[in-house]
Parts: C-alpha cells; sequence; structure tokens
C-alpha cells in the first residue's frame, strides 16, 4: 500500500467531507448547540440534545484547531456548543443531564457519569484553544465529579437490587485513561499518574484475560468471569479502542513489552471478532459461543471499524509488526467498502450482518462528529510515519 497515498484520503475525506457536513447541517443557529439527529442527506429528524454528544462536538472542533490548523472557524464552530452547555447542560450539584430539549431543557437526569467525560474532554480542549479560564474550571470540576463518582457511576439511578453481582465494567477505566491524558496539561503529576495506574490496573490485569488474550467488557472484582449474559460478554470494537489508548499509556512510559501485550491483545480480538462469512467484525460476542442477550450483536457499526484501524496503524508504527499491517488492509478495504455515502457525505453507522446500510442517518442519540473525524485525522498522522 501507498502510505503517503492513503494517509492523503483519510486527511482529505476529513477535511472535504466529513467535518463540512458536521458544519453546514448539524449548527443550531435558532436555539443554540448541536442538532445530531441528522438524515442520510442532513436534514433534522430530531431536535433533542444529548449531552455527551455536544461535548464531543466541542472536543472535535477544538482538537482540530489545536492540533491541525487554527482555524477561527473551528473555533466558533466549538464555542457554540461551550455557550450552550454552559447555559443548560448542569444540574444545580454539576453534574452533566444525559439530554436535553432543544431550548435547553432537561428530558433525561445525569444518570451516569459519560455526559461528564465527554464534557470535560470538550471544555478541556475548548480552554487550551483559547485559555478560556472559566471552561478550564469547568474542565477540572467536571473530571474531579467523574474520580468522585466513578466507584458508584450511576449513584441512586442504579437498577441493581441488594443482591445484584459485583461487577467491574471496562467502559469507565478505559475512558478514564483517556481523558486524563487530555486533561494532563490541567492537573497534577502525581494525579495523573494515580489515575493511569488504577486504570492499567483494571484494563490490563482485571479486563484482560491473559489465557485467551481477550478484553471482557464486565468482570468480577477478582478478574473471574460470571457464567451470565453481563460476563460473558466481549465488544472487539470496544476493547481494541481500550488497547489504542492503552498503547498511547505506555508509549509515554517507554513500555515496550506493554505495547507488545496490548497489540497481541487487539491482534487476538480480531480473530476472535471478525465475521469469516460476510467480513466485518461483529458488535457483540458470546467468550463461549452461547446466544446473546444483546439482539443487534452481529450489526457491523462505523466505530468499530474506525477505532480498530487506529489500533493497527499505532501498534505498526510502535512495534512494527506485519501482522498488524496485513490487518489493517483487510479492516481498510471493509471500511471504504461499506461505509461512506458516496452520494451525500459523511458516513453510515449503522449495517447488518451482510454489509448492507440498515440505518441510513448520520447522526442521532448515539452517533455524532466524534468517531469518524478523529480516526481520520489520527490514522492519516500514523500513516505518514509508516515507510512503504
Amino acid at each position: 500500500m501507498n502510505t503517503t497515498l492513503l494517509s492523503k484520503q483519510y486527511l482529505d475525506t476529513l477535511l472535504e467531507d466529513a467535518i463540512p457536513f458536521w458544519e453546514k447541517y448539524s449548527i443550531d443557529q435558532e436555539a443554540g448547540g448541536y442538532l445530531t439527529c441528522l438524515d442520510r442527506q442532513g436534514r433534522v429528524y430530531d431536535t433533542d440534545k444529548f449531552m455527551w454528544l455536544q461535548g464531543r462536538q466541542v472536543w472535535t472542533f477544538s482538537m482540530l484547531h489545536n492540533r491541525l490548523e487554527k482555524r477561527s472557524t473551528w473555533l466558533d464552530v466549538a464555542r457554540h456548543g461551550v455557550e450552550f452547555m454552559q447555559r443548560h447542560g448542569m444540574d444545580p450539584d454539576g453534574n452533566w443531564y444525559f439530554a436535553l430539549d432543544r431550548r435547553g431543557e432537561p428530558l433525561v437526569q445525569a444518570y451516569n457519569i459519560f455526559s461528564d467525560c465527554f464534557a470535560a474532554m470538550g471544555f478541556s480542549q475548548y480552554a487550551l484553544a483559547t485559555d478560556d479560564e472559566n471552561a478550564k474550571k469547568i474542565a477540572l470540576r467536571t473530571f474531579r465529579n467523574i474520580l468522585r463518582r466513578r466507584h458508584n457511576p450511576k449513584g441512586k439511578y442504579s437498577k441493581a437490587g441488594p443482591g445484584a453481582r459485583k461487577l467491574k465494567a471496562l467502559v469507565l477505566p478505559m475512558i478514564l485513561s483517556n481523558l486524563t491524558l487530555e486533561l494532563e496539561w490541567l492537573l497534577d503529576p502525581a494525579e495523573v499518574e494515580a489515575v493511569l495506574d488504577d486504570s492499567v490496573k483494571e484494563v490490563m490485569g482485571l479486563c484482560l484475560d491473559k489465557n485467551r488474550m481477550l478484553i471482557f467488557e464486565n468482570v468480577s472484582p477478582d478478574g473471574s468471569h460470571p457464567d451470565c449474559f453481563e460476563g460473558r460478554l466481549i465488544s472487539p470494537g470496544h476493547g481494541i479502542e481500550a488497547m489504542w489508548f492503552m498503547m498511547e499509556l505506555f508509549r509515554r512510559r517507554k513500555d515496550t513489552a506493554m505495547i507488545n501485550q496490548c497489540v497481541n491483545t487487539v491482534l487476538s480480538l480480531l480473530d476472535f471478532g471478525w465475521d469469516r462469512k460476510f467480513g466485518g467484525i461483529f458488535y457483540f460476542l458470546d467468550s463461549e459461543g452461547h446466544p446473546l442477550e444483546r439482539l443487534d450483536w452481529d450489526q457491523k457499526l462505523w466505530w468499530v471499524h474506525l477505532e480498530t484501524m487506529v489500533a493497527l496503524l499505532k501498534g505498526h508504527v510502535l512495534t512494527g509488526r506485519k501482522e498488524c499491517r496485513e490487518w489493517f488492509e483487510k479492516v481498510h478495504e471493509y471500511t471504504w467498502q461499506h461505509f461512506p455515502d458516496r452520494q451525500y457525505g459523511e458516513w453510515f453507522g449503522y449495517l447488518n450482518r451482510q454489509g448492507e446500510t440498515l440505518l441510513d442517518a448520520k447522526g442521532g442519540k448515539w452517533k455524532g462528529c466524534f468517531h469518524l473525524p478523529r480516526a481520520l485525522l489520527l490514522c492519516a498522522g500514523e500513516l505518514l510515519k509508516i515507510r512503504d
């Protein structure tokens, strides 16, 4: 593969397709913030606003300004979201709501802390771009709130009964590892290392099954696997995304042994999660091959394939292992064949098992302006580090 040409393909798609789509259709000039429920052509089909997607879009446009090019228009888009989130996004205790109506009235309470995670990311990147003191304060206050709630993230909104299984979930420590590196410029170095150490302990020490080299979504506090739906659940894309977060952490620490363990895990998850009949990566799988509770288990999702390409390129750049390059070429071919919408722009998010478009919306409650632009920029950069 010609890595220079491929890098240009990724960067051109970012700048000429993905970002213009969201600039054109998502900015709510009337009520503020972003409209993310966009159909195939960019028409709004629902005006509710989801705080985690608002924070993600603030992060995306601030990040592009900070890392790619200092375009005032990108900063204007980020500011548009920041102002809406500051006015409407938090409850009186500083927790970020999950959903608001178009005007900013709360619809869904702050029932978990993932809205907080992406609000902290967004405000941190925006503060880095603008040196806005209030944005720094919000980012730091939100981060502290996440740390305070991380051992009971749903709090009073938890549905768990008195005899519920004690489970450790992958999602929070993996996000915290990435979030902490995002906010490192605002944090005390000792605090950074302490949070990263905890994330490594839970992701690599508990959620990673070192015998099978698979990442489990939920484990018992001792790292064992309860024989139930949640205890057997594997999301290959989620585990692979966690591994590139870990690679960045171990690259920072110059720990080549752990980087290689991350790469081994990526390759094992791909071998486990690849659909050998139709191609692509399954959304969910049961570790023992049992039927799944999740009825969308066999769908092929945009973010799964994007994060996998990021992980494979990072793995190849950091280790030189040819298996990463071979798998990247395979995943790249499937991804670019199935997800881009060549008629109306941007990418489809959801395919059925056969690779046919299942939903033609470009955004909604779960898909916004985040995974596609982030992955396009990261892949473009990593490809330039590889010699043909």
